[in-house]
């Protein structure tokens, strides 16, 4: 059977700060990202299967983003631990506000390689993920495609 890529799409509000760089954004400061994920694989085709005919249920594939990226980074502040943001992350997270500290600078670009090394744990072995497209603003985003790694 052909192989079918299906996507699902996703948004949440995340701030950061880019540790060491030269314009505004080395302020802490937030993004609406929207994160769409393109996974391929070939649909089901057992006849009374309950899912006879899809690549992997919407469901299933929701679950997997929402528990790995969305609800973690949803509203929360990423930093790069390897910097002094950490002293701000601990100030932060004392107060009560949701801290990700991650052992990159968080820009679109590497935060994008993070999911992709996320969502890929979590995906039933028959199904890969294709592309992952997160876009920061309405007019700048990253691209991950498997075919480039």
């Amino acid at each position: 059977m052909k192989k079918v890529r299906i996507t699902k799409e996703f948004t949440f509000e995340t701030g950061h700060a880019l540790y060491g760089y030269d314009g505004k954004c080395r302020n802490v400061h937030g993004h609406s990202y929207k994160l769409a994920v393109t996974v391929i694989g070939t649909p089901k085709d057992e006849l009374g299967h309950v899912k006879h005919g899809m690549v992997i249920d919407f469901g299933d594939l929701k679950k997997i983003v929402k528990e790995e990226i969305v609800d973690p980074f949803d509203h929360a502040t990423v930093f790069n631990k390897n910097t002094p943001h950490v002293e701000l992350a601990k100030e932060l997270s004392d107060r009560g506000h949701e801290v990700i500290l991650v052992d990159y600078q968080p820009t679109s670009e590497m935060m994008i390689l993070d999911f992709a090394d996320k969502i890929k744990a979590r995906l039933p072995q028959e199904i890969q993920l294709h592309s992952l497209r997160l876009r920061e603003t309405e007019t700048s985003y990253a691209e991950w495609h498997a075919a480039d790694q």
